[in-house]
This record gives C-alpha cells, sequence and structure tokens, in this order.
C-alpha cells in the first residue's frame, strides 16, 4: 500500500457504514470479545453524529475512498473535565505496521490539547500487545485500576498520558 494514498481526516457522515464496519471486523479477526467492549456500543452505526459534539473529534485514514482505520478523542465520562479518552481506536490489518497509529494518536492528542485536556486515558484487551506497545511508545502510563465509566468492563489493560 503506498503510503501517497492515505488521508487523515475528520469523519463525515458518509464514513459512517464503513469505520462501523472496520471496528467490527477487527474484533472479529482477533476473536475478542463482543461483549463489554466498544464492539456493542450503540455509537458505533452513528460515530459521525457521536462525534459531532463539543471537545470530540474523530479522525478516519483512508485509503483510496476506503477506511482503513480511525481513532477519536471525547471527553471521559465519570472524571474530572479535564481529563479525555482516546476512543476506538482500530485498524485493518493492511493499515498496520505503517506508522499511522503514532500519527493518529498525535492528531487526536493535538486536537485534545486544543480542547484543554491535560490529561488522556484509554482501555485496552491484554492481548492486543501491539497497541500497548505503541501507547507506551508515545508515553503513555499502566495504571492497575480503570478510571471514569466507559462500561466496557472486558477491557482490563487501562493507561493514562499527561498533555
Amino acid at each position: 500500500m503506498s503510503q501517497n494514498n492515505i488521508v487523515i481526516r475528520e469523519i463525515t457522515q458518509a464514513d459512517n457504514v464503513q469505520i462501523a464496519a472496520v471496528i467490527r471486523s477487527v474484533f472479529e479477526e482477533l476473536d475478542a470479545p463482543k461483549v463489554g467492549t466498544a464492539y456493542e456500543d450503540a455509537a458505533l452505526d452513528v460515530m459521525t453524529e457521536t462525534y459531532n459534539k463539543p471537545k470530540m473529534a474523530y479522525f478516519v485514514v483512508v485509503n483510496n475512498q476506503i477506511i482503513i482505520g480511525g481513532c477519536g478523542i471525547a471527553p471521559f465520562e465519570g472524571e474530572a473535565e479535564t481529563v479525555c479518552e482516546l476512543q476506538k481506536m482500530y485498524f485493518l490489518p493492511e493499515a498496520r505496521g505503517l506508522g499511522l497509529g503514532s500519527k493518529m494518536i498525535t492528531i487526536c492528542l493535538k486536537k485534545a490539547q486544543e480542547f484543554g485536556f491535560e490529561s488522556c486515558y484509554l482501555e485496552t484487551l491484554p492481548f492486543m500487545v501491539g497497541a500497548q506497545k505503541l501507547y507506551k511508545k508515545v508515553g503513555f502510563q499502566p495504571l492497575s485500576t480503570s478510571m471514569g465509566r466507559t462500561g466496557h468492563y472486558s477491557c482490563n489493560v487501562w493507561m493514562l498520558k499527561q498533555l
């Protein structure tokens, strides 16, 4: 895949079906839990509407008009207004290993700082070792317990980064 054809941009209404399919396909590919994770979030089918609110943004990675990944930032429910959450970061297999994950995190964290957030939380699944390695590389620190109220009880790896 040529990096020349890859564009990172904010989500649009026309992207809703594709990004939902990308996220669900990653769960299926990895045989990840469907319950207690983003897989069952109501927001999955209406991502544009979900992230079209104050202090929220979702970005998609597009290769030749096809969405191959995405990641978002949003206020963190159940926490102080200064804490945001990195949300729904998923990439199809062909998008992995190209440096797109760190680019997406950089874009999201820059947006979080613009929104006035001071720290960013995330949670993931224990077997998503590659993602955890990336998160640590960009400065996320492991936590011993969860924060806020995500409802993702199957995700038991928690991390936080000061912005």
